[in-house]
């Protein structure tokens, strides 16, 4: 599981400087962009962990996490203008970041004894909510109620891992079909500007 961890510290890495970047934007000072940065980058696991009463804590457990989290806001005060150009890199790195989390998160709810449906809220719960309490707190639409396929790619990824586990396949070959999904979604939904059916006033009445 090295490569997966590795993948995960990317990840983390990636959500941290989404946050420092858009705390940037929004004329915050130090303090509040490493309290963004933080949230967008370990919110989500966070959360999931307090939910089923995991101990320690995701980044309680593992201080790497707060190490990458401060390198992020590091790298974003002392290189935004350069770091803004890589927004295509930084979008690999978080589209793989919410693959891996997902799938981890779905993981852990599964070794708690979670019915595998709610370990797959889990999961989208550890992959998209540090980005929802991000645009929350500064306040913005969060991601995942606009255009966006981006919580429906999780959740087609962690089926997939749900169904596969019920085949003869390894879980390394598992975890590493599953993200695929996720990310292959991911990138062809915002090459091809596809996004969910919005709901029209008309079926309400409007």
């Amino acid at each position: 599981m090295e490569l997966v961890y590795i993948l995960d510290i990317l990840g983390t890495l990636a959500f941290a400087i989404s946050g420092a970047l858009v705390a940037s934007d929004q004329k915050l000072d130090l303090f509040g962009v490493i309290i963004i940065a933080f949230v967008t980058a370990v919110g989500g696991g966070m959360l999931r962990d307090v939910l089923i009463n995991a101990h320690p804590i995701n980044w309680i457990g593992d201080l790497n996490y707060l190490f990458v989290i401060f390198i992020a806001v590091f790298l974003t005060f002392l290189f935004k203008s350069k770091i803004l150009p890589l927004s295509k890199t930084l979008f690999l790195f978080d589209t793989v970041g919410i693959s891996v989390f997902t799938l981890l998160g779905l993981q852990k709810g599964l070794n708690f004894d979670l019915h595998p449906l709610i370990a797959l809220i889990m999961g989208m719960i550890s992959a998209v909510f540090g980005g929802v309490l991000r645009d929350v707190l500064t306040n913005k639409i969060p991601l995942i109620f606009e255009k966006e396929i981006y919580a429906s790619a999780c959740l087609a990824g962690g089926i997939t891992y749900l169904l596969l586990k019920k085949t003869p396949i390894t879980d390394n070959l598992n975890f590493i079909v599953s993200a695929s999904v996720i990310i292959t979604i991911r990138l062809i939904a915002v090459k091809f500007n596809l996004e969910l059916p919005k709901v029209k006033d008309d079926i309400f009445g409007k």
